[in-house]
């Protein structure tokens, strides 16, 4: 373990000594003069900050675009950052950024470092073909002022990338991290203490010391607090490094995914294989966001409005607890206690979520929000059947986010869809059901009637995307 972490930045070794683990990169980078990193929102909705994180891929490396602002500094301790002014070979301009200002990329300016930070990965990226523009690529930047169009034209204009220091950098191994054991003493004489254990063993060693730690996956969340609600906790504890929480395997019985996995991932290498998951994760906030949120913190942040559990609720998920004591497994559907109350006990988390099979031959999964993407839903639904030869339904799930105190399934109305074919009739006797199933509240994003009215009618847009003319529209 290291007393006194580094981070390497453009190339260049910076302590970590004294650094509160509760500040951001963003601050970090700041404060040492790095300032064409900008702040915007402190919250991930405008990706004015995103640097790259150089992240090991197998015996290579790759560029990961990330929120600098949701990154504890210290939680990257030994890792590499690129920050968009590390780019340039002194007066000539990195290719990206010369592409920005040929095609007028860029108005007042302060969403620039970030977009530059975006289309730069999105240049190194394997598979990029040149001239063809993927949107996810500057999915999480905002820009109000220049459009995005002339910022779509700079990516499409960059031709396949040089033999340059970049690419060369990714040719290289980058080691996986190592632990980490941090405390920093603050102005006011208190102590934060900071752990990145690297085995589970590790973990449940440092739960055991300090029970009143906060954990913090890929902390999309928690800093969210930490920057808006000035949240502070004694101990910090970071799920990053943990590599049995960071694998997805599949076997005859189950696919199953760690908890730490980044959903970028999960969405790149399962979109297809379940389809619920392709539909899921371009609705579920940004790219940057996706690049270090994880299964598991979206979990047990317990959070009713959360998109993954009623997608994860639709497909019969099963979690994995893990603590000192050994594992057990636990049906999503009974981990959802209260509001933001789970069934996980004292020195217990979530390993990993296993969808059993056989997959449901019909996984659809909905989100009723004020805009289509990165924001917030006012009703999410994981819709999932298991049909026989005939197409008479074997098994449904019909689960719900924004509409109860906790993500839910409505039973009574899976019961009555069971032992039919999903025709109209079946919609009827369900909405009957449906009607009744939930205490929806009312708040700014939709009132209470509102809720009800989505429930019923996202279960008829299912029906309608079903039908033999939405097929053959298709």
């Amino acid at each position: 373990m290291s007393s006194e972490p580094t981070i390497l930045v453009d190339g260049r070794p910076i302590s970590l000594a004294s650094v509160d683990p509760h500040q951001p990169l963003l601050h970090f980078l700041r404060e040492r003069g790095l300032t064409g990193t900008k702040e915007g929102c402190a919250e991930g909705e405008c990706g004015a900050c995103a640097v790259v994180v150089v992240t090991p891929e197998g015996e290579s490396s790759r560029f990961v675009t990330v929120n600098s602002c949701l990154v504890p500094a210290v939680g990257l301790a030994g890792r590499e950052v690129i920050t968009v002014q590390g780019l340039a070979e002194g007066e000539a301009l990195h290719p990206v950024q010369a592409a920005m200002v040929e095609t007028g990329g860029s108005q007042c300016g302060y969403c620039t470092p970030g977009f530059v930070m975006s289309l730069f990965a999105e240049h190194y990226r394997e598979g990029r073909v040149p001239g063809e523009v993927w949107d996810e690529a500057i999915g999480g930047n905002l820009c109000r002022c220049t459009g995005y169009r002339p910022i779509k034209d700079a990516l499409a204009s960059l031709p396949a990338p040089g033999d340059d220091r970049h690419k060369r950098r990714l040719a290289q191994v980058t080691p996986a991290p190592a632990a980490v054991q941090h405390v920093a003493t603050l102005e006011d004489g208190s102590e934060v203490r900071f752990h990145r254990p690297t085995t589970l063993e590790a973990l449940f060693a440092i739960l055991a010391a300090e029970p009143e730690a906060k954990l913090v996956g890929g902390g999309t969340d928690v800093f969210v607090e930490v920057n808006q609600l000035d949240r502070r906790w004694p101990v910090l504890v970071s799920l990053d490094s943990i590599a049995e929480l960071r694998g997805i395997r599949e076997d005859d019985a189950a696919l199953t995914i760690g908890a730490g996995v980044p959903l970028s991932r999960i969405e790149d290498e399962l979109g297809e294989t379940v389809p619920m998951f392709g539909e899921l994760f371009p609705l579920f906030s940004s790219r940057l966001i996706r690049n270090r949120a994880t299964l598991g913190g979206n979990l047990v942040n317990a959070s009713p409005i959360g998109d993954s559990p009623p997608a994860l609720l639709a497909l019969d998920a099963v979690l994995v607890l893990a603590s000192a004591e050994g594992t057990r497994e636990l049906p999503l559907s009974e981990f959802f206690l209260d509001y933001r109350k789970t069934a996980l006990a004292a020195g217990e988390i979530v390993a990993a979520v296993k969808v059993p099979k056989p997959f449901p031959d019909v996984q659809r999964f909905y989100k009723v929000s004020k805009r289509i993407m990165d924001d917030i839903s006012t009703v999410a639904a994981g819709f999932a059947f298991w049909r026989d030869a005939d197409g008479v339904i074997t098994k449904a799930r019909l689960a719900y986010g924004g509409v109860a105190a906790t993500p839910a399934r409505a039973t009574a109305a899976e019961d009555v869809l069971e032992g039919h074919p999903f025709d109209a009739m079946a919609v009827v006797r369900a909405s009957t059901h449906l009607g009744t199933a939930f205490t929806p509240m009312t708040d700014h994003r939709g009132s209470a009637r509102y809720r009800e009215a989505m429930v019923t009618r996202l279960l008829e847009k299912l029906h309608a995307d079903l039908s033999p003319r939405s097929e053959a529209a298709e």
